[in-house]
């Protein structure tokens, strides 16, 4: 039987959030940031920047403690992070 290592024992999750980045928080590249900072990946799966206010729709795929680290981060920017609610299937 072959060994199991650590990486195969934890799962990476999928987390979708929505973004809300303050005036303030907009020209930062914060999830470019984020994306070496922290062992996730990222992917933006809709986006809408304005000179007042951006939101932003971001998958995370990783472990759970290291998605948990990222979303702390980004609430320490001032960025306010909410989980997306609605489960879309996509073909």
């Amino acid at each position: 039987m072959a060994k199991t290592t650590k990486a195969a024992k934890s799962a990476n999750e999928i987390k979708r959030l929505w973004l809300t980045y303050p005036k303030k928080a907009i020209q930062r590249p914060a999830i470019y940031e984020l994306g070496h900072k922290f062992k996730v990946v990222t992917n933006i799966r809709q986006a809408s920047v304005t000179e007042e206010v951006g939101i932003v729709s971001l998958e995370l795929v990783g472990e759970r403690t290291e998605i948990k680290k990222a979303i702390k981060w980004l609430e320490g920017l001032g960025i306010k992070v909410e989980p997306v609610e609605i489960n879309v299937i996509e073909g």
